[in-house]
């Protein structure tokens, strides 16, 4: 796989894109695991739109694997949240576990993502 360069200006743009993307996923995350601490939905999908605008400019570079795992995570943690809805409706606590279990594995991801991208490494 080949890699593109980034000079010096282009790399620090997108560390600073990936930093506000992490630090928005962060808040939200943080705030699904804590009772009480609901953020809006709103900081979320302004993180998503950021890095569905500036994954293009990230394109080849190691920093571009951080787009696509900030985005599949939101994805997949959108699904499962959809596929727990349910067990809302029919059982509180069952629903309350489905939920805690995937915000604590939507705060992993973020948190290792978070971590890589701040080492300069890229994400599988």
């Amino acid at each position: 796989m080949n890699t593109v360069l980034l000079d010096a200006q282009q790399e620090q743009s997108l560390r600073t894109v990936g930093l506000i993307s992490y630090l928005l996923h962060t808040v939200v995350a943080v705030g699904a695991v804590l009772p009480g601490v609901q953020a809006s939905v709103l900081l979320l999908l302004i993180a998503v739109v950021i890095d569905l605008l500036k994954r293009g400019d990230a394109a080849g570079s190691w920093q571009a694997s951080h787009f696509s795992w900030r985005l599949r995570s939101v994805a997949w943690a959108g699904f499962l949240y959809l596929l727990t809805a349910p067990l809302w409706t029919l059982f509180l606590a069952p629903g309350w576990i489905a939920w805690v279990l995937v915000s604590i594995w939507f705060l992993y991801r973020v948190l290792r993502g978070w971590l890589a991208m701040n080492a300069g490494r890229a994400m599988a």
